[in-house]
């Protein structure tokens, strides 16, 4: 039996009109949805917050065990959620069914959240028991985008609810589906109470209501950071936690010792991965000189080789860019570069909403391709000397998530990655990876800090309360 039907997939009516589903690779509309209006925000903040403390005193098994389930149900339906997946966001089948790997592992991650001792007894001056215990915020909003809907979704849902939180989600509505619908069903199919769980499908009005809402104290926000600083601006005002992960340029540092043969598949993957629409992408390829002529043919030859095309119709290494808006970005980025003497090694074209994996040479920070994050399939490649004028190249950016480092020497690998700031390091691997039991999150512009896996989720989606108990009740002078 399906997950989702599209006649009773919203529960009840939303003000802000309807919406088409399409699919970016052909413009066919999949569905309609109902958007939210920021009046909505406020009814769905009430009525979550009315059931949250319920949720936040049911035994920890209890909500435990409705974590584990909705991980099992990301397995069970994975055909159904593999097609949406695919169709809505333009996946690849591939990249589809990691997201859905791992939605679930967040779901179990999260389950084990629910019984982890979260407090500390305290030494006092006084005859008195004083420790601390964590406490759920309440209410906690989640903002979500196109790239990687499910799991920037579920990354954020999936914790605050096992702390005993309930969530009002609002997914990009170019993804409203499998950013945020998927999860609703899930969850409900799983047990979770009513009204701990609010899907809010809508554009930025619905999310400034959301950080403005005197009822939501925490914002996970994931998105560019054009956006996320004026989330965190206006999370500052309301006084209420705002924990951003933003955009990236990484760089994938290529040492004089890599063995090319190995490394072309890794870069080639970092950049051109869902068409390049993840935070992480490989935005900046530094070789060292004696293997930079070789790399960019060989990068380029990859590129060329790729399949570009409908992901839901053809077996294809990239599908579409997500609208219309980004292909002119993208273009746009590239063509800037070009016109300021990058080099196009390779690709540069599109038809429709599928852009050719591209390659642009002898970029420098005068390229607009290689100097802002492009949030496209496009690979700028740039040269360098000596480890120093690596790191300070790598370290020449807003942005600081996610670093690859390519070398046959790891301690040199390891050295090289201290100089430069980031939240991220992969030695030997490309800057693309995630995992439910790792702290995600960047510095500078790329966000706050790790958030998500473990310590991390505790520490973002709960306060801390001291506590104190004496026998008596305690004497005063006056």
């Amino acid at each position: 039996m399906p997950l989702l039907d599209p006649k009773t997939w919203q529960s009840r009516p939303l003000g802000g009109g309807e919406h088409a589903v399409t699919e970016p690779a052909t413009g066919e509309e999949l569905a309609t949805v109902m958007l939210a209006s920021p009046e909505d925000v406020a009814s769905a903040t009430a009525a979550a917050r009315a059931a949250q403390s319920a949720w936040a005193a049911a035994p920890h098994f209890v909500r435990a065990a409705a974590l584990r389930k909705a991980g099992d149900l990301f397995s069970e339906h994975a055909e159904e959620l593999t097609e949406w997946l695919v169709r809505e966001s333009g996946s690849i089948p591939g990249k589809a069914g990691f997201e859905l790997h791992v939605a679930a592992q967040e779901c179990y991650e999260a389950a084990a959240l629910a019984s982890r001792p979260t407090g500390e007894v305290l030494p006092s001056e006084a005859p008195r028991l004083s420790y601390t215990r964590r406490v759920p915020v309440g209410v906690t909003g989640v903002i979500a985008p196109f790239n990687a809907p499910l799991i920037l979704s579920i990354r954020s849902v999936a914790p605050a609810l096992a702390l005993g939180n309930a969530v009002v989600l609002k997914p990009d509505p170019r993804t409203a589906v499998c950013g945020g619908l998927f999860l609703s069903a899930v969850f409900a199919e799983a047990g979770l109470p009513e009204h701990l769980l609010h899907v809010l499908p809508g554009g930025p009005e619905v999310g400034r209501a959301l950080v403005a809402d005197p009822l939501v104290p925490v914002i996970s926000f994931t998105g560019s950071t054009a956006a996320g600083r004026a989330v965190g601006e206006a999370a500052g005002r309301h006084l209420k936690r705002a924990h951003l992960e933003l955009g990236g340029n990484s760089a994938l540092i290529v040492l004089e010792d890599a063995d090319l043969d190995a490394v072309i598949s890794t870069a080639a993957w970092g950049s051109f991965f869902h068409q390049g629409q993840i935070c992480m992408t490989t935005g900046r390829h530094l070789v060292h000189s004696s293997l930079y002529e070789e790399y960019v043919e060989r990068l380029a030859a990859k590129a060329d080789s790729l399949a570009v095309g409908d992901p839901h119709r053809a077996q294809v290494h990239l599908g579409p860019l997500i609208d219309s808006g980004q292909l002119t970005k993208v273009h746009g980025l590239v063509t800037a570069s070009t016109g300021r003497g990058a080099r196009l090694a390779a690709g540069g074209t599109h038809e429709e909403l599928f852009y050719r994996p591209t390659v642009l040479a002898d970029v420098d920070e005068s390229s607009p391709a290689y100097a802002e994050e492009v949030f496209g399939p496009v690979a700028p490649v740039r040269s360098f000397g000596t480890l120093d004028e690596a790191a300070a190249l790598a370290a020449d950016s807003e942005y600081g998530l996610s670093l690859g480092i390519v070398t046959r020497d790891t301690d040199r690998g390891l050295a090289l990655a201290d100089r430069i700031p980031t939240g991220i390091v992969h030695i030997n691997d490309q800057t693309v990876n995630d995992e439910a039991v790792a702290p995600f999150g960047g510095v500078a512009a790329s966000g706050t800090g790790a958030r998500f896996g473990g310590a991390a989720n505790i520490e973002a989606f709960t306060d801390v309360r001291w506590t104190t108990v004496r026998g008596d009740v305690a004497g005063y002078p006056f």
